[in-house]
């Protein structure tokens, strides 16, 4: 399970730390003179807002909160405000429905980490930064359900699925070639398992592994082999043409490079290792 409290801070303290440094030991990405609070235009002035779907679940958020830094994508937003020279007081969070904040057309904010995998089709209509997360479906159902003892791709085949509506675990549900039960929320499609409505969920494999710790006899089934040679990746997404796109992704890509990101998995994601790829 992701672990709780303020341990975030200090990853986000070191990631401060390491843009402190003195101008010669900081490579020329460092230079970035307008990947500041003082030259971005935000919606507000001198304020960075966030926004994510309602409601969002560990590990990527905890308590429905994600003004609290606790959860992988919270704390990697604050990183990245901090990147950017916003304190956490100067940071705001707006409540957006996925496929919404997919739509084409102006957003009510700045930035959003969503679980959002970059896709050629959604790149048509907003923008991403560089990838922050790199992401594996999997399967988790519960211990009576049918689903508990799939070992294979060609049984859950047999079996009904569930899947948040405008996925890319809906896509990957639907490539199994059963039957795909669609629902607007995982709220809702969590719900459809615990009453029997599906046999199992698909989802992210971090939301499997809470989901499974969250239900009464949750069990994980396994991860899905990817489709592709192609990694999926989570994504910020941001307005199409967005001129904060440069320098998010600017952010991304120095948490990345000193070590930040993958501190905050090692904080908030940890249970990949227990989830057997079905075949």
């Amino acid at each position: 399970m992701p672990r709780t409290g303020p341990v975030w801070l200090a990853v986000v303290s070191a990631a401060v730390l390491t843009a402190c440094a003195p101008v010669a030991e900081r490579d020329a990405a460092d230079t970035y003179d307008d990947c500041h609070k003082d030259a971005l235009g935000t919606l507000y002035a001198g304020i960075f807002t966030f926004g994510t779907d309602q409601p969002v679940y560990p590990p990527w958020y905890m308590g429905d909160d994600p003004s609290n830094g606790e959860g992988f994508e919270s704390a990697v937003a604050y990183a990245v405000a901090i990147r950017l020279g916003y304190a956490r007081d100067e940071v705001r969070w707006v409540r957006v429905p996925f496929n919404a904040a997919l739509a084409p057309g102006p957003k009510t904010f700045d930035a959003n980490l969503t679980e959002f995998s970059i896709t050629d089709q959604r790149k048509a209509a907003v923008d991403f930064s560089s990838p922050y997360f790199d992401v594996t479906q999997a399967v988790v159902t519960v211990r009576s359900s049918p689903a508990a003892g799939v070992k294979t791709l060609a049984a859950l085949r047999t079996l009904k699925l569930g899947v948040q509506v405008g996925t890319t675990s809906h896509t990957a549900a639907t490539s199994i070639g059963g039957d795909v039960e669609v629902y607007n929320t995982n709220t809702d499609a969590k719900m459809a398992l615990t009453t029997g409505g599906v046999d199992a969920l698909v989802t992210d494999l971090p939301t499997a592994f809470a989901v499974a710790n969250e239900l009464r006899d949750g069990l994980m089934v396994g991860q899905l082999p990817g489709a592709t040679s192609d990694v999926e990746q989570f994504g910020v997404v941001l307005d199409k043409s967005s001129p904060l796109t440069r320098c998010v992704s600017w952010a991304v890509d120095r948490l990345r490079e000193d070590g930040s990101l993958a501190q905050l998995q090692e904080v908030w994601l940890v249970d990949e290792g227990r989830a057997p790829v079905l075949r």
